[in-house]
């Protein structure tokens, strides 16, 4: 089978907008939205050729660049690999030089775009941020929801309430109140049985690898609008997230934890090579801080996760 390596760009604005492409109508997928970008030519190095199709198709100069995902995806005729990097800065005025429509679209809003079914990992991770904030266990509620309420005002996008010691009556009251605080400012990943779904339809749902491993067969179960997760450890349970169709999940442990001593940990090499085989955003979780993102972004991950390391109060 013909392979192909692409190199594709998730451009931001200064307000955050992302710039996506409509392909013509006279080519593979004509018509449907994409993130611009172009071929990478044999013996040609990522950023180079992402620098050389950026400028040729929009008429712009990279300035800063950084990998964001790749994605393995395979057409009936050839195996493409999407070699994805974030673009925050460049000059010159974005146009479609070879009479390609532009949209400056908002993250929130890539999913009502028509895209390639490759594309779909590309708009999960342009909606994510690069760092994901745990809860702590044991807190009283008034301290997790203050933790909260600070966390967003210090600009965490990403939160999930994990409250595993706590009654179902009081974590469902507890995230009533935390959906409160993120409306508008941070998306909440809820965890629970399935049978809350529809109690909280503006929450994401973050699955156990215990879930992941009864429910996967299933399928989603809730539409592509909403954030679906999961816990993963192994390359079983990636394997699972997939059949399963999630958005994101969490890969861990990459350190040795003080929440979960003598538990083997996969080390920085593994987990690289486990995120090479997903498709999928991964934020890397376990003995890691908010300043391991960049060494993150390297080993292909979104970015990092974390509980104490990321607890603002």
């Amino acid at each position: 089978m013909k392979r192909v390596h692409v190199a594709a760009a998730v451009i931001r604005g200064g307000d955050g907008r992302v710039l996506i492409a409509r392909r013509p109508d006279d080519k593979h997928q004509g018509g449907l939205w994409e993130f611009p970008g172009g071929k990478v030519e044999e013996g040609e190095a990522v950023q180079v050729a992402l620098a050389r199709e950026l400028h040729e198709e929009l008429g712009i100069v990279v300035e800063k660049a950084r990998p964001l995902i790749q994605v393995h995806h395979d057409y009936p005729d050839k195996h493409v690999l999407l070699d994805v990097w974030e673009v925050s800065a460049f000059t010159g005025e974005p146009h479609g030089a070879e009479g390609q429509p532009l949209a400056w679209v908002s993250p929130r809003e890539l999913p009502g775009y028509d895209f390639p079914a490759a594309n779909d990992p590309i708009v999960h991770a342009a909606r994510l941020p690069d760092r994901y904030l745990i809860t702590p266990d044991g807190l009283e509620p008034q301290v997790l929801l203050q933790g909260i309420r600070a966390a967003v005002a210090n600009g965490f996008r990403l939160i999930q309430l994990r409250a595993p010691n706590m009654f179902s009556p009081e974590y469902r009251d507890l995230a009533v109140d935390a959906m409160g605080l993120c409306a508008g400012k941070a998306q909440l990943m809820l965890k629970g049985p399935l049978e809350w779904l529809g109690d909280f339809p503006a929450a994401g749902w973050h699955l156990t690898a215990e879930q992941l491993r009864k429910y996967a067969a299933s399928g989603r179960p809730f539409p592509k609008e909403r954030l679906l997760a999961a816990s993963c450890h192994s390359a079983e349970e990636l394997a699972l997230a997939t059949q399963m169709g999630v958005d994101f999940v969490t890969l861990s442990p990459v350190q040795p934890t003080e929440s979960h001593p003598g538990e083997p940990a996969l080390g920085w090499e593994a987990a690289t090579s486990l995120i090479a085989g997903f498709n999928q955003p991964v934020f890397l979780l376990g003995g890691v801080a908010p300043q391991d993102v960049e060494r993150a972004w390297q080993a292909g991950a979104q970015g990092v996760a974390g509980i104490r390391a990321f607890w603002p109060v």
